[in-house]
């Protein structure tokens, strides 16, 4: 991966002028080949990583994996961006192992994540499968600890 995409992704808002300095670039270079990551697709959008559990919310989520029958042509993609295009649906990756298709949902209560499995995503033909399970404290979040570093640090022990 491009050096710059690493520096975006551990901080996006370094200035160009500080991502040129790190890259021993131009600062008009940076910028260009922003730009030209953006327009190609590579990058996405732009985020806060937020401690969701010191945010006040009225939030569930939770990560659904789905079991998928693939289609003659198109094997998932078809099932996945259809699934993918609910509104509850925050990311959707396609796994090896047990489930196909793994699912973050987000809802405004337990029962708004159960009718969304039961009445949108169980519907669809192709879903054979569902299992849920429900977020209930993040620890860490897109490679950040939400805990500060010395919350479980080992106690002194005296003599």
């Amino acid at each position: 991966m491009d050096h710059l995409l690493k520096l975006l992704q551990a901080n996006a808002r370094e200035s160009d002028a500080t991502l040129a300095k790190m890259l021993s670039l131009g600062e008009e270079e940076v910028a260009a080949r922003i730009r030209a990551y953006e327009q190609e697709g590579v990058i996405r959008g732009y985020r806060a990583v937020l401690n969701e559990d010191l945010v006040e919310q009225d939030r569930v989520e939770a990560v659904i994996e789905v079991k998928l029958t693939p289609e003659r042509e198109g094997g998932f993609d078809r099932l996945a961006l259809r699934v993918s295009r609910f509104p509850e649906v925050t990311a959707a990756f396609l796994m090896s192992g047990q489930a196909d298709l793994m699912l973050f949902v987000q809802g405004a209560s337990l029962k708004d994540v159960a009718s969304f499995v039961s009445e949108k995503l169980a519907t669809i033909q192709g879903v054979t499968a569902t299992s849920t399970a429900f977020r209930l404290k993040t620890y860490k979040n897109h490679g950040l600890l939400m805990e500060s570093p010395d919350a479980y640090a080992r106690l002194k022990v005296t003599p």
